[in-house]
């Protein structure tokens, strides 16, 4: 396992022998609270692992033992004039858009709070893996902004336009069983056992051609909200992406040979 740092607060640790990344947020003194800086690197992690084609696979998790993040710094926002915001909104959009846009599989593992930037941090992954020690929520309007991360888009994704609604309206804190039967999290899991879980599902996933692994994901993505028949044409130029390749003939020629793919990865 290598790591690498991103500025002070974010850790990348490559699972070499399972092509699975881990993107560690480490602020532990602010709960992992998203600065400027801690977005700026945020961002620069996600940019780096999107580029490197060994990665099939990235798990956000946290070094905090109470927190996977709660959310924004409103310690250094209460400091910034109308000016100081402005300029913070692009960096602050590019950490939550980093994971969104990340072109493999993400899995976000969670316990104690993931609140407001947070929570939007985790739904900005494919799947959330949570503790039972988990308490998620978008608590934005009760200090008088709204979810920026993402949230008003990408909750009603997950839950319905009617349930975001109640959720961000009230700004109420949800924890684990009623997150899990709200579908605010995919996996419930014993305490302390999110990272282990979400490890354990990510290096699943990354036993999968790389190819079809970022051709899925896209596929997913582009075609979700669109009609069926545009959504079936996304998925057919995905499809034409992956049919040709390397992969595609591995895969195939592994199946018949009864024997694990050795995916080119191309």
């Amino acid at each position: 396992m290598s790591e690498e740092r991103f500025g002070e607060f974010v850790l990348v640790r490559r699972h070499e022998q399972g092509h699975v990344a881990e993107l560690v947020l480490d602020r532990p003194k602010a709960m992992n609270a998203v600065s400027t800086e801690m977005a700026r690197s945020v961002a620069g992690a996600c940019a780096a692992l999107g580029a490197d084609r060994s990665v099939r696979v990235v798990v956000l998790t946290s070094s905090h033992e109470r927190a996977f993040c709660v959310g924004a710094d409103l310690k250094e926002r209460n400091s910034f004039s109308d000016a100081d915001l402005v300029r913070q909104r692009p960096v602050a959009r590019a950490a939550y858009t980093g994971v969104l846009e990340l072109p493999v599989p993400t899995v976000a593992a969670v316990h104690g709070f993931a609140l407001g930037g947070g929570f939007e941090l985790a739904l900005s992954c494919d799947v959330i893996v949570a503790d039972r020690t988990a308490v998620v929520g978008l608590p934005e309007v009760s200090v008088g902004v709204i979810p920026g991360g993402g949230g008003t888009q990408l909750l009603p994704r997950r839950v319905g336009a009617a349930r975001a609604a109640e959720l961000i309206f009230t700004a109420r804190r949800v924890e684990a069983a009623e997150a899990r039967e709200l579908g605010l999290v995919d996996q419930l899991v014993e305490e302390g056992r999110d990272r282990e879980e979400a490890l354990a599902l990510a290096a699943r996933m990354a036993a999968n051609s790389p190819v079809g692994l970022r051709a899925a994901k896209r596929a997913l993505r582009l075609g979700h909200g669109l009609d069926l028949s545009a959504g079936l044409e996304v998925e057919d130029a995905a499809w034409r992406s992956v049919a040709f390749s390397g992969d595609r003939a591995e895969g195939v020629a592994a199946f018949n040979e009864k024997r694990k793919p050795q995916w080119p990865g191309e």
